[in-house]
């Protein structure tokens, strides 16, 4: 039986929240060795980033024929962020650059080289009927407030906006059934002329502009006269970026996935070339995920798999459709063994994941994205799927 009216919480961070930059370096670090060496098989990245006031350290494993600029190339992904301007703390000229990388450990090239999983580890996947990207509604929402914030940023709309942003969205539920939004953060890193007086607080003209311009287009009739807003609620967010806050690769894997409806197995996703299954087995979890509610053979279902570091195969695969399939978990696990490829290299083959295209993902999650490169984003699979449960 479902339970009665709940509400329930996710959050998304902008491309200019500092743990976010890190996210976009390491991956882009990642597609430039994609992008230029021949030999993308052989090639091996484990690429962290961490920044703070003035400084950005890019570190980690990588082994590759290609040379990359790591500080040209770091430089180049902090300005397209917005990072332009000494008024917004942190500038893509004027910062320091720190590149501490070296190779990967032949200890573990040996077990990978030869199709193994890269590490071990449980990563999951998800997916649901309740939204039209098959995802839980208040993540959705959540990334879609924080995309707005960089559009309306990016086209001058509201000009006072930084590049520095965060959202969370809490949705009521009746019954399992999505009702309202209940309540929205917005924290929008913001230059000073929108203050009032004291310099203490924003504006309350710029503080309804902002609920104007960027949540209800967002939200429209999920909002209701008793919605409530937190916009900037200290009162004003000058100091942003990482002037504020230092930053890491990997801190925000919640606000990667889905928003915490399921667990997560712990290992972040940026900067880590397909090879490490934390990565590259997620994104399969989902789009096994996706196309078994695609095909209508549960309306929500999540999935656990296991590996261990030089193994190809699984070592466990678990799911629940929380009573919603039309047949039972173990036969969707049967249905799981037959129709997909679990293995890294089927992995890597089948979402043909050997491609210069990961700093996109890097920002509004990784799943439930209407993107041609998010190949665990297709339901190619769902027909098929569809015809062969009903033969178990």
């Amino acid at each position: 039986m479902a339970v009665r009216k709940h509400y329930f919480t996710s959050e998304s961070v902008g491309e200019g929240h500092p743990d976010k930059v890190c996210d976009q370096i390491s991956d882009a670090v990642l597609d430039e060795v994609f992008r230029l060496d021949p030999d993308k098989e052989r090639s091996r990245v484990a690429c962290e980033t961490y920044v703070t006031m003035g400084l950005l350290i890019v570190g980690g494993e990588i082994t590759t024929n290609a040379y990359i600029d790591i500080q040209k190339l770091a430089r180049n992904v902090i300005k397209d962020i917005g990072y332009t301007h000494p008024k917004y703390g942190f500038d893509h000229e004027t910062c320091a650059i720190i590149n501490t990388i070296h190779s990967q450990s032949p200890d573990i090239a040996q077990g990978v080289n030869i199709g193994g999983a890269g590490d071990q580890g449980i990563m999951f996947g998800y997916a649901c009927s309740d939204t039209d990207e098959y995802m839980p509604l208040p993540i959705v929402l959540a990334h879609k407030l924080v995309k707005r914030m960089a559009d309306v940023r990016r086209s001058n709309v509201l000009r006072y906006l930084g590049p520095d942003c965060k959202s969370q969205v809490t949705v009521e539920y009746d019954a399992g059934e999505a009702k309202r939004v209940d309540s929205v953060v917005l924290a929008c890193q913001h230059t000073d002329e929108i203050l009032d007086a004291s310099a203490k607080h924003i504006k309350p003209k710029a503080r309804q502009e902002m609920i104007d311009v960027i949540a209800k287009p967002v939200l429209r009739k999920l909002i209701d006269k008793n919605t409530k807003f937190y916009v900037n609620q200290t009162g004003k967010f000058i100091i942003g970026g990482p002037q504020s806050d230092t930053g890491m690769t990997g801190r925000k894997i919640i606000v990667d996935t889905y928003g915490g409806t399921v667990p997560h197995g712990g290992g972040a996703f940026s900067g880590k070339d397909p090879t490490k299954v934390d990565r590259s087995a997620a994104y399969m979890c989902r789009y096994i995920a996706k196309n078994i509610v695609a095909a209508g053979i549960a309306d929500k279902l999540s999935i656990q798999l296991s590996y261990v570091i030089g193994y190809a195969d699984p070592l466990s695969i678990f799911v629940d459709a929380y009573g919603t399939g039309k047949i039972s978990d173990e036969k969707i696990v049967k249905l799981i063994r037959e129709n997909f490829d679990l293995t890294p290299k089927g992995i890597i083959r089948s979402l043909d994941l050997l491609r210069s295209f990961y700093r996109k993902t890097a920002c509004y999650g990784h799943f439930g994205r209407d993107d041609s490169d998010f190949k665990w984003e297709a339901t190619d699979k769902a027909a098929i799927l569809k015809k062969k449960a009903v033969k178990l």
